[in-house]
């Protein structure tokens, strides 16, 4: 099995924080409603709606919400927003990947920009970095929902290409192309995932110390906290003691 970085969830460390909880519900909404617009409303034959919605209850974001973004999308009413892909390198020269939704490309890329310069790092060109990244399905489900050898053996059923079980949960790995079935297989035998979507995975890690560590969690952190952009991915590693310093 691939290596994992322990760190998948630094971009929700803030994000369960009830200050910034409605910022995080905006960001859910403007994916489900840029979803919805660009394929059908109906989440069983899009994918990346399911995605979405799988996301936004995962969050506990309320029913209404979701069922609201979908009909802003159909009534016309929904923004135009673009999607776009940064790539840079961040302190300690860890490979970073940013995607945005944005209804303005010029302050989204000024912006992002910034933050790198800031930290120590730099942005790139698109493709800089992504070469270190797989691009994949990903499935997780809580550690209780079944144990590692029986999650191992569905997803082998399933299609599946790796599994990494940890005590926070599991995560089921699959190639883009097959992504779709291998969670529905999985979802008929455990019920509905916490998270389904297609990532960044990186294919190696790099150790950083604490103090370019810090730095690296902190532009993670501002990156995250940028109205339009979505996710951010890294391929890092940083000891234990900075985590927990930091309250990861």
């Amino acid at each position: 099995m691939a290596g994992h970085s322990q760190f998948k969830n630094i971009m929700h460390r803030k994000g369960r924080q009830d200050a910034v909880r409605s910022k995080l519900f905006g960001k859910l909404a403007r994916e489900v409603t840029v979803a919805a617009k660009m394929g059908t409303p109906d989440p069983a034959m899009n994918p990346r709606l399911r995605a979405a919605i799988i996301a936004a209850r995962a969050e506990n974001m309320p029913k209404d919400n979701i069922e609201r973004a979908i009909k802003k999308a159909l009534g016309g009413e929904a923004e135009s927003y673009d999607e776009i892909r940064y790539e840079g390198y961040g302190p300690g020269g860890v490979a970073i990947i940013v995607e945005a939704l944005t209804d303005n490309r010029n302050r989204t890329a000024s912006d992002v920009r910034s933050y790198f310069t800031k930290s120590g790092g730099n942005l790139a060109e698109t493709g800089a970095v992504s070469f270190m990244f797989d691009r994949v399905g990903v499935i997780e489900y809580n550690a209780k929902v079944a144990s590692a050898d029986a999650i191992l053996d569905a997803a082998i059923d399933a299609g599946a290409d790796d599994v990494v079980s940890t005590e926070s949960g599991h995560e089921i790995y699959a190639a883009q192309d097959s992504f779709r079935e291998v969670a529905k297989s999985l979802e008929r035998k455990f019920g509905e995932p916490r998270k389904a979507a297609v990532v960044w995975r990186p294919q190696n890690t790099i150790a950083v110390g604490d103090e370019e560590g810090e730095r690296l969690l902190k532009l993670i952190e501002t990156l995250n906290d940028h109205d339009d952009v979505q996710n951010v991915y890294a391929n890092f590693e940083v000891s234990d003691a900075l985590m927990a310093k930091l309250g990861g």
